[in-house]
């Protein structure tokens, strides 16, 4: 390590917790040691940089923190994008911190703010973060490897006790505008219908499926739907827990996974149950894939501050780890693949 620093990179964590978040903290300290910077935490997402929450990152406080869920950083949904006055004391307070560079580790909204702060002259570099794998851009966002695992898991703990009792057992997942999740879990489950925001389908359809199904001498079956999967000809966009919006103006989904699961019951006679796995999706420890995913998202997001590359965002092509503009991976979701889906309907019924 050089004797003199090149200076102090904040990093901060933003939305959702997500399995792999820790990794990446601990592959920017690395990788700022190794090149000669110091690194800062600052807490609870941008919240801490509006309160001047942060502390020094060293090699001896992210040892062991590699297998941990979560992040040790703590994170919110704070928007300071939402008043003038909080856009310009984060300008402010990043030079009251003392921090020359910024790395922003998050979702959508994280990022865009990120995106914002940059086009304000802030150094600020972008790791995408979510386990929607909804971020365009980038193949894939670590956390969805994790949470795909663990949905499967649980899908396949469901088909025993479905079998034996001869229901239809409903699993609400998340994804809010995406269905990445519902698909690929699903798929890997062996799941007989998967219900995601891409596609609507008519609840005649659903329980046509199901009928098929126990036509054919299988007396039960398994539902997957993404938390954001809206009816065909339904009058609300989504169903929701309550009417309460975070800061980015999002409500709480849940619930779609109970209408679903009634609703089959009343019109086909099955009995039906529902399972709704909400946070376990994104708790505990990660997959390997996105440990080693998000340590070289970590040690990437560290090398464009070397070169100077800010207003950038880390993201992966094939299997390699490149970056792009964080202007140009914010345009748009990245929805699920077609492809994907109709592999997914040839297991249907």
């Amino acid at each position: 390590m050089a004797n003199e620093s090149k200076g102090t990179i904040g990093i901060l964590t933003g939305g959702g917790d997500c399995p792999g978040l820790n990794a990446v903290i601990r592959a920017v300290v690395r990788r700022a040691d190794q090149l000669g910077y110091k690194v800062v935490g600052v807490k609870n997402g941008w919240a801490g940089m509006l309160k001047e929450l942060a502390e020094p990152l060293t090699l001896s406080s992210i040892s062991g923190i590699l297998p941990r869920g979560g992040t040790i950083l703590g994170t919110s949904r704070t928007n300071p994008l939402k008043k003038e006055e909080d856009k310009k004391k984060v300008v402010e307070n990043m030079k009251k911190m003392g921090l020359d560079y910024l790395i922003a580790v998050g979702g959508e909204d994280t990022l865009g703010v990120a995106r914002a702060l940059a086009t304000e002259g802030l150094k600020v570099v972008g790791v995408p973060k979510t386990i929607d794998n909804d971020v365009e851009g980038t193949d894939q966002t670590f956390g969805f490897d994790t949470a795909v695992s663990i949905v499967t898991e649980a899908i396949d703990r469901l088909h025993s006790t479905a079998e034996s009792h001869q229901r239809v057992m409903v699993v609400e997942v998340m994804g809010r505008h995406t269905g990445w999740i519902a698909t690929v879990g699903g798929l890997a489950g062996g799941a007989d219908c998967i219900l995601i925001p891409e596609k609507s389908i008519p609840l005649d359809e659903i329980c046509d499926i199901i009928r098929r199904r126990h036509a054919r001498g299988r007396l039960f079956s398994i539902v997957v739907v993404a938390e954001g999967f809206q009816l065909a000809g339904a009058d609300k966009d989504f169903v929701t827990k309550s009417a309460k919006l975070d800061q980015f103006g999002h409500v709480q989904l849940g619930g779609i996974g109970a209408i679903i699961g009634a609703e089959i019951e009343r019109r086909t006679g099955f009995e039906t149950r529902v399972t709704v796995l909400g946070h376990i999706q994104r708790g505990g420890s990660p997959t390997a894939y996105d440990r080693v995913l998000g340590t070289r998202y970590g040690v990437k997001a560290v090398d464009l501050i070397a070169q100077g590359k800010f207003g950038s965002m880390v993201c992966l092509h094939g299997n390699q780890i490149t970056d792009m503009p964080i202007v140009n991976a914010l345009k748009k979701l990245k929805y699920v693949d077609p492809e994907l889906v109709q592999t997914a309907e040839i297991f249907y019924g």
